[in-house]
């Protein structure tokens, strides 16, 4: 029997048709991304001398059947189903394998490990998941020292008692009332190593097609690692503080680091990266020190590393180190072309410096992915356009267009909470490319008018023929050709089929 036992959920791989949460560009375009906070529970519980397995269902491309039936096979003591995306807002869209996950545990009866949920909306909205998931525990906050509480209690005294009282951060129901205990402390990040790599499938992952534009190749092997859990600041859309429930940001020493990245790439072979923090280029001294220690490994030129970094974090001087540590892209939140609109948003940067900043970027060697939002609350047609007007001039190599949507932990989810603003239906609603997808409606916009602004918008920009002179300056014609295969992927919106309807 393994003591415990980790999911990282599928939507449902197994079933013929389109992606349930990604839609057509499931297969071929998406990102598949080692779990992060599943090695990071992994690894707290087994350095506490419990016996740990990892399910990455994702990557192993298992529906819930499937991995219910190597579930019943290893009979854990403690099911963990991790809810996480790729970035902090997609946790809610992966909700809809969870549920389905949890489901089909509990159909089996020879199952008798309790199972409990974490992740970024389980702690943004834990009574809520109690009632629709068939789950015995919610986490809020991190989940390690939680897990490791509920382990302890249950190896200890073989069922649920009054110890459940005290394990922190635990949600759940006792004859019928919802409690919910103290928090958990948060960790010191040493205790959060994630050194459990060798219970992932590090065959099986792979980068976005973007990462690889000059050779799709290169899209495996992959691997993803962190240097800093949470974020400063407060943009209005963002719902990273729901687990660490604060705006705290702690780093890890930039050598563990640097050591976790030189061993992935002996012992792995990886050579394609993703820096997984929300805010990478922020800490001067900490990133720094990382890229030199990058350098001084003499693997750097080797390394096709990303992270995401801020227009009023760039540091100009900082970005020729970057480059020669590995780095060959940043991403930027640049979400709208209109002042007042970012303003709104709680995201005050200036026009000028914006274009100031992906030029300085740019000119270092490192190429830019560029992040825009339609419908903020205070976005209006003429904004949009703006919005769309700006990342034509801007002509990053690459961007990603997203509608507003109020994530569960958000201040947009609150707001429209009590404004009685239009949600989706389903949790792969909150998907961008789900068919379901509904986006915030703004002050102005109704949700379909801004989504088929993105829409179109998207293909706008990636039709441009001054961008495709510049992938193939910068990466050759096969990255061209994959750009236009991208627009050739029509997203199924069923928001839009109303309106014609």
């Amino acid at each position: 029997m393994v003591d415990l036992l980790i999911i990282n959920p599928s939507a449902a791989h197994g079933i013929t048709g389109n992606h349930p949460v990604y839609g057509n560009l499931g297969n071929e375009l998406v990102a598949v991304e080692p779990p992060l906070w599943a090695r990071l529970i992994a690894g707290y519980i087994r350095d506490r001398g419990f016996s740990v397995q990892i399910i990455d269902a994702e990557a192993v491309k298992w529906n819930a059947v499937e991995t219910t039936n190597l579930v019943e096979h290893l009979q854990p003591r403690l099911i963990c189903i991790a809810v996480y995306g790729h970035q902090p807002s997609a946790s809610t869209q992966q909700m809809y394998g969870a549920g389905l996950t949890a489901s089909e545990i509990k159909k089996r009866k020879s199952i008798k490990a309790p199972i409990v949920m974490v992740g970024g909306h389980v702690s943004a909205l834990p009574q809520r998941t109690l009632v629709e998931e068939d789950i015995d525990y919610a986490c809020v906050g991190e989940g390690p020292i939680t897990i490791h509480g509920l382990l302890d209690g249950y190896a200890k005294y073989g069922q649920r008692g009054d110890w459940i009282f005290e394990v922190p951060g635990l949600a759940y129901y006792l004859l019928g009332e919802y409690e919910v205990n103290q928090s958990a402390p948060l960790l010191d990040l040493k205790e959060l190593h994630g050194d459990t790599w060798d219970l992932l499938p590090m065959h099986l992952y792979a980068a976005h097609n973007w990462q690889c534009l000059g050779d799709q190749g290169q899209r495996k092997p992959y691997a993803s690692v962190y240097t800093t859990l949470g974020c400063p600041f407060r943009c209005g859309f963002c719902m990273i503080s729901s687990i660490f429930e604060s705006n705290t940001y702690r780093m890890r020493p930039p050598k563990d680091v640097v050591s976790e990245i030189v061993m992935l790439y002996t012992k792995y072979g990886v050579r394609t990266f993703k820096i997984i923090d929300e805010m990478f280029v922020l800490n001067e001294r900490h990133y720094t020190a990382i890229a030199q220690g990058l350098v001084d490994s003499g693997i750097s030129q080797e390394l096709n590393i990303w992270a995401y970094a801020r227009v009023d974090t760039v540091k100009p001087h900082t970005l020729k180190m970057l480059r020669k540590a590995g780095f060959q892209w940043l991403a930027l939140g640049i979400e709208s072309g209109s002042k007042h609109v970012r303003d709104g948003a709680e995201k005050a940067l200036k026009s000028d410096d914006i274009v100031s900043t992906v030029r300085a970027i740019e000119q270092a060697g490192i190429h830019v992915i560029a992040n825009y939002i339609f419908g903020l609350p205070d976005d209006t047609y003429e904004t949009m356009q703006e919005t769309l007007r700006l990342a034509m001039e801007l002509n990053t190599s690459f961007a990603n267009f997203y509608s507003a949507m109020a994530y569960p932990g958000s201040k947009l989810y609150d707001d429209a909470i009590k404004n009685g603003w239009r949600l989706p239906s389903s949790w792969r609603g909150f998907s961008q490319h789900n068919s379901e997808s509904v986006p915030l409606p703004s002050k102005s916009l109704t949700s379909e008018q801004i989504l088929a602004f993105r829409d179109a918008a998207f293909l706008e920009y990636f039709s441009n023929p001054v961008l495709h002179q510049k992938l193939a300056r910068d990466f050759g014609m096969e990255a061209v050709k994959e750009i236009c295969k991208m627009t050739t992927y029509k997203l199924e919106r069923n928001l839009l089929k109303e309106k014609v309807a």
